[in-house]
């Protein structure tokens, strides 16, 4: 019998992890954060990390386990993600997984079988001079027509992703979206995924106001420690609410068009989140709102209580 998961899901500042924290409560459970930055240590107020109050003594596992220069891609998730499940199963406790995004979740959930599609350094070159000599427009377009649901996930400025998902396709002759719908019915776990929506003016408003605070709580500061530290380079100053300040500190813009740009990014991964647990996975779907979360709890109480 497949080990049940929870997975709550949804766009950023929408609330995830203090309903984790309730469903944990309830049901006996520990928690994986499910945030590929809040595995860096350092990388605190940009990544709204869970303080020790917020946990309410519930475990929380999976965060402050990386120095930031050291990667971390969805393999290395997935695997993580398996130990952490097995360990809190061990304890006859329910694994809950909070947040993360939609590729590293189904990573986790459906066992994709990366190591099965190792590179062809061959191919893989070819396609870096392809895209040196020809652009990154003639790439994308070739991946839009081969594999249009992998290229709409798929930033064009992404050389590495957008190389891997045609290399993919030239070496085996799938696409990688049917390469990961084939694994799909193939997954280790009995997964239940709760997902989180908010109307979109209020969520907006929201990931505003987090920025404010964050600025206030001293993200300037521990983005400039990171950056003096020599980790501009690294992948983890690349997420959002990092890569904004690198110019700024350059002195190529000023801060007031670094947080503009910070809310902005925010906002646009909140809804990218949301379109793609909206249209790739099976999700239970709650409305939340600020005034009410213990209503909404509630419905998600009852209705887990049913599942489990």
């Amino acid at each position: 019998m497949k080990q049940t998961v929870i997975a709550i899901v949804g766009p950023t500042a929408v609330g995830k992890s203090r309903i984790s924290v309730e469903v944990a409560k309830r049901f006996n459970g520990e928690i994986i954060s499910g945030d590929s930055m809040q595995v860096y240590k350092g990388l605190d107020i940009g990544t709204a990390k869970i303080t020790d109050k917020e946990k309410q003594g519930i475990p929380h596992y999976m965060i402050d386990i990386k120095q930031p220069d050291e990667g971390f891609s969805a393999a290395d998730f997935q695997n993580y993600v398996q130990h952490y499940v097995d360990h809190i199963a061990s304890k006859q406790k329910l694994p809950i997984i909070a947040g993360g995004s939609g590729l590293y979740i189904q990573a986790a959930l459906f066992n994709y079988n990366f190591a099965n599609q190792r590179r062809d350094e061959h191919v893989t070159n070819r396609l870096e001079r392809e895209l040196e000599n020809k652009g990154v427009t003639e790439l994308y377009n070739r991946l839009q027509r081969l594999d249009p649901d992998q290229a709409a996930k798929i930033h064009p400025n992404n050389h590495r992703r957008l190389i891997r998902a045609l290399e993919i396709y030239e070496t085996t002759g799938k696409t990688m979206s049917a390469y990961q719908q084939d694994q799909m019915s193939e997954g280790l776990y009995n997964p239940i995924l709760i997902g989180l929506e908010m109307n979109r003016e209020l969520l907006y408003e929201r990931i505003n106001e987090r920025v404010d605070i964050m600025m206030e709580q001293g993200l300037l500061d521990e983005v400039r420690k990171l950056y003096d530290q020599g980790y501009e380079h690294f992948q983890a100053m690349r997420g959002i609410g990092y890569k904004e300040f690198l110019p700024y500190f350059k002195g190529e813009q000023t801060l007031e068009e670094s947080i503009r740009l910070l809310k902005r990014n925010s906002r646009r991964y909140a809804k990218r989140q949301y379109t793609w647990f909206r249209n790739k996975l099976n999700v239970h779907w709650y409305t939340i709102a600020p005034s009410t979360i213990e209503e909404t709890f509630g419905k998600i109480s009852n209705d887990l209580a049913g599942m489990l």
